[in-house]
């Protein structure tokens, strides 16, 4: 109970831009004044939050205000996808002080390329000169599906050869530190969660649009996992009933519909890329690029395969919204900002009429408030979820005991 209540006020005191006092810290979060100011008195004797100042609100002394100590904590973010690995390093309030990316190895044995991101971290940390004792930890998004209790990626389809490979345990190993793996869906939710304000939506779908596409999904402001870490696995939804065959046995699923190299074989067909482009060239993200480029041009073609594919995308989602009666639908991922323009206009109307919840309230339609390319981000925020965030399983007592 009493990690429940530090986490409690930690989470209220960082969702705070102007930082909180402890008379308004006990309001908020419910709890009696005698039991904030012990929390804060370790907090404070901790390093992780700091008096930032007094302020007067009326008769009687002014308060003092508590605010998050940026380096009171760090933590490391790596975020694994099939073309691109990224790593970050955060301070306790969010600021990216590092960032690095560069190609991922899909030739080598991948237990040396785990063991390879384990050194990259080391370098990381060692030339940004933080105090390693307040590193809590390494976070790992990669692609699903995750076996979430032994931290193992079981065998992500763009990724052969990466079956069952025990990457928290390699990364502990190689960093010395405590690792969280999840799938980069999860990933990407968290770290919404963590950039947002106290105002921001309860309730919401990520669709994380990569080299795959999945949802990451929030519900009374907590990140939804399932049984096995694996909530979100969308790729079977059918997006268009009349689309081609899937190799599960049905017509038109996301997995053959939606996802950026489907567009980009579109793009080919329809003479709007080079059938064969130099390898150099060639790569997704810049295919991607060019699709959205020649749309935003006005090639006439390249305009009808965004449409069709926001008419997709809306349909799997609005799959997502009437199960959920979520709030809001958060669109991001390594690969969303070559939809963002046509998407953004397209899909909200056809989100509001494919709802069934629009009679009672509206389904907000937004891009990640995360900035493109720091998917690593939303890795280290695992970490910061860990220690930061409330979750009620802090309150259920281990079976074993």
């Amino acid at each position: 109970m009493g990690d429940y209540n530090q986490a409690v006020i930690l989470d209220s005191i960082r969702r705070a831009e102007e930082g909180l006092s402890r008379v308004e810290l006990a309001a908020s979060a419910g709890l009696a004044a005698q039991t904030v100011s012990n929390i804060c008195r370790r907090l404070l004797d901790s390093g992780l939050i700091v008096e930032a100042g007094k302020e007067a609100s009326g008769p009687g002394k002014p308060r003092t205000i508590l605010r998050l100590n940026p380096r009171g904590m760090y933590a490391v973010g790596i975020h694994i996808d099939p073309a691109l690995t990224s790593y970050a390093l955060l301070d306790a309030v969010g600021t990216v002080l590092v960032s690095v990316d560069e190609a991922t190895d899909l030739a080598g044995d991948p237990a040396e390329v785990v063991a390879a991101m384990g050194a990259t971290v080391r370098k990381i940390i060692v030339e940004s000169g933080v105090d390693e004792q307040r590193i809590a930890g390494v976070g790992v998004a990669t692609p699903g599906p995750v076996d979430a209790a032994s931290g193992t990626v079981v065998d992500p389809p763009h990724m052969p050869g990466w079956t069952r490979v025990p990457l928290r345990d390699i990364l502990h190993e190689a960093t010395g530190l405590p690792v969280v793996v999840d799938k980069d869906v999860t990933a990407s939710a968290v770290a919404e969660v963590w950039a947002g304000s106290a105002n921001s939506a309860r309730n919401f779908v990520f669709v994380y649009i990569g080299t795959g596409i999945g949802a990451g999904l929030v519900l009374n402001d907590e990140v939804v996992r399932g049984s096995s870490g694996n909530v979100g696995e969308i790729g079977h939804i059918i997006a268009d009933p009349d689309g081609p065959d899937c190799d599960c046995g049905r017509r038109g699923c996301i997995k053959v519909t939606c996802m950026p190299e489907t567009l980009v074989a579109q793009a080919r067909a329809a003479g709007i890329l080079p059938a064969v482009g130099p390898p150099e060239d060639s790569s997704l993200p810049n295919d991607m690029a060019a699709l959205a480029q020649a749309a935003a041009e006005g090639n006439a073609s390249a305009v009808e395969i965004l449409a069709q594919s926001a008419i997709r995308l809306a349909g799997a989602a609005s799959v997502l919204t009437n199960l959920l009666d979520v709030e809001r639908v958060v669109f991001g991922g390594p690969f969303w900002p070559a939809l963002a323009a046509t998407h953004l206009k397209a899909i909200p109307p056809l989100l509001e009429h494919l709802s069934v919840t629009t009679s009672v309230h509206s389904v907000d339609v937004m891009g990640t408030i995360v900035s493109s390319g720091e998917e690593a981000f939303g890795a280290a925020c695992l970490v910061m979820e860990k220690t930061f965030s409330p979750s009620a399983t802090r309150l259920l007592l281990d079976s074993k005991n």
